[in-house]
């Protein structure tokens, strides 16, 4: 990756929908398919937005629509443009772009 680097940063529910598949894995198939560098998905175990409902898990690992967050880090330039796209793709969550700078690459190569 070339400088500017930035990360892609977006939080949706575990329980949401893109077609028949969850939106998280919707949304790293298509980042895989636009050529990203990489993207990685974490499940929270609590957390709130905007309409204040806190998600967590609860006994026995049962979840009330625990929190997910999806990263990605790529060129900017690779991001900007595939943006639009996943931003039409996320009907309620939050999309962060911030900067990055990329310490240690591929086969521990610095950039």
């Amino acid at each position: 990756m070339k400088p500017p680097v930035k990360m892609l940063v977006i939080y949706v529910d575990e329980t949401d929908l893109w077609g028949t598949v969850t939106l998280y894995e919707a949304i790293v198939r298509r980042l895989r398919q636009l050529g990203m560098a990489g993207a990685t998905v974490q499940s929270g175990m609590m957390g709130f937005g905007s309409h204040g409902k806190v998600h967590r898990k609860r006994l026995f690992g049962v979840s009330d629509d625990r929190p997910v967050v999806i990263t990605a880090v790529d060129e900017e330039s690779k991001i900007r443009e595939i943006l639009p796209e996943i931003r039409g793709m996320v009907k309620e969550g939050l999309v962060v772009l911030l900067d990055a700078e990329v310490i240690e690459g591929v086969n521990g190569t610095t950039p």
